[in-house]
């Protein structure tokens, strides 16, 4: 099968191939502790059961996480288990936010040429693929990992299981979050707090921004982007609005608290009052933008799965020792945060060629020996997503100060409520993943910065979440 853009080959892992370099083995031990460079061990059981698969192969999809560092990681783990038990693993990265990926997955596997395995993040993507009939039933898989490691993350469950039945194999918890600058805040005599309602922080924002030193408070978009999606279906849920039911089924988005999120929201990037905290550029930001600011130390606030958090501890950068992390913001509809996380999920696509071997090696990478390469390149963006796991090893349990909340987060009781009587996480919907993933909500977040009354902007957008429903089976 030939390349494209939205794949980045990785190579054969295994068969006497030899050891990757150091860089990409980077810590990849049984502890904290273990020396860079050494490998984990594949457990026995996994060895034995794999051993009638020895000179047997299998295609792998990673989704291409923002360390680089993390994906070399994750490579030699994979081919420690390839090296181990003779199999070749072909491990490529996919870029989950080209708009097609579905799409292009979903032809694969019609085709007979899609890879045996693959993870992608839970909320996104596992209702789509399962309503379109692409994935294997790996329920055998949960039951057995959970014998052994306890409950998976809390989100996991509502995202992954579909009729009883689970569709995705928990990986790694993402963490995702809200970073203040604290050094500028403390300038200004402001202590930092743990919950923050949007207003709150829209004003703190325009305290702590100095344009003529390049401190702009805001540093998020509403430009098509997934960091964009998310920020405005969390602001607009924290108002009492949501996409759809809490059964997925039915477009509720056309809504007086829809409305009001929206026009708080249209509010800052269109009032002149709160021009000076906009960075320059912000309406065409892309997914890696916020990121690229918030790391340049020019941003005062955002909002962000853990990666740029990652990135600034294992790069050094003093903005990592100014980061005051928090959970998100609250609304009007709101007493807590809604933020669940999200979490990867491993899949095993219709027709898979190996299914057998990808579920082992499915097994193998959500171990903490497995895990922590990753992890410690990647702090907060890939935790455990077993209960166990999280205490198999010192760096889950101390790597850092943002662990402790995170892991919270991916076990709290679940569903969290709004006053109107919503219920995050709602029940995964083919229909709500493809609006996300179609810009809606940020198409018309563009038509109110450009002058669209709110109430029209939305009237608009939910016409068409009405249309991608209807496409995805349910009509309304």
């Amino acid at each position: 099968m030939e390349d494209s853009p939205l794949w980045s080959r990785r190579g054969f892992l295994g068969m006497g191939v030899g050891v990757l370099g150091a860089a990409g083995l980077a810590a990849c031990g049984d502890t904290a502790e273990t020396p860079a460079g050494v490998v984990p061990e594949v457990p026995k059981e996994l060895l034995d059961a794999a051993a009638s698969l020895k000179g047997s192969s299998m295609g792998m999809l990673s989704q291409k996480l923002y360390s680089t560092a993390a994906n070399e990681a994750l490579d030699a783990s994979i081919k420690k288990f390839a090296d181990s038990t003779g199999t070749k693993i072909e491990n490529s990265l996919v870029q989950a936010d080209a708009g097609d990926v579905v799409a292009k997955i979903h032809a694969e596997v019609e085709g007979g040429v899609a890879r045996d395995l693959a993870f992608m993040t839970d909320s996104r993507f596992v209702a789509q693929f399962q309503a379109l009939g692409d994935l294997e039933d790996v329920t055998d898989v949960v039951e057995a990992l959970t014998a052994k490691y306890g409950e998976p993350c809390a989100e996991a469950k509502n995202f992954c299981v579909f009729d009883g039945k689970w569709y995705a194999i928990p990986y790694h918890f993402i963490g995702i979050g809200s970073f203040l600058r604290k050094d500028w805040m403390q300038e200004k005599g402001i202590a930092p707090k743990d919950v923050y309602t949007w207003e709150e922080l829209r004003d703190l924002c325009l305290e702590i921004s100095d344009p003529a030193k390049r401190r702009f408070g805001w540093g998020m978009t509403v430009n098509r982007s997934g960091d964009a999606n998310g920020l405005i279906e969390a602001l607009i849920n924290s108002y009492g609005g949501a996409i759809a039911t809490n059964d997925g089924k039915k477009v509720t988005f056309n809504s007086p608290e829809t409305v009001q999120a929206v026009t708080f929201l249209g509010d800052v990037y269109t009032n002149p009052k709160y021009k000076s905290m906009l960075p320059p550029g912000v309406a065409s930001w892309t997914d890696t933008s916020n990121n690229e600011n918030w790391l340049a130390g020019v941003l005062g606030y955002t909002r962000n799965s853990f990666s740029v958090y990652a990135d600034s501890k294992t790069k050094k950068n003093p903005v990592y020792g100014n980061t005051h992390v928090f959970s998100d913001c609250v609304g009007p509809a709101t007493d807590k945060s809604l933020l669940l996380g999200q979490s990867q999920g491993f899949t095993i696509f219709k027709g898979a060629k190996n299914a057998e071997l990808a579920k082992l090696v499915a097994q193998y990478l959500v171990t903490a020996p497995a895990l922590v390469g990753v992890a410690k390149e990647a702090p907060g963006l890939a935790l455990p997503a077993w209960e166990k796991v999280w205490d198999a090893d010192p760096f889950f349990a101390g790597g850092d100060p943002a662990f402790p909340m995170l892991r919270n987060m991916s076990q709290q009781p679940l569903p969290l409520k709004t006053k109107n009587g919503l219920s995050f996480p709602q029940k995964a919907s083919a229909g709500q993943q493809a609006v996300v993933a179609a810009y809606v909500l940020t198409d018309m977040m563009q038509q109110v910065v450009q002058g669209a009354a709110p109430a029209q902007a939305v009237t608009a957008a939910h016409a068409k979440m009405v249309q991608i429903f209807a496409q995805q089976g349910l009509p309304q």
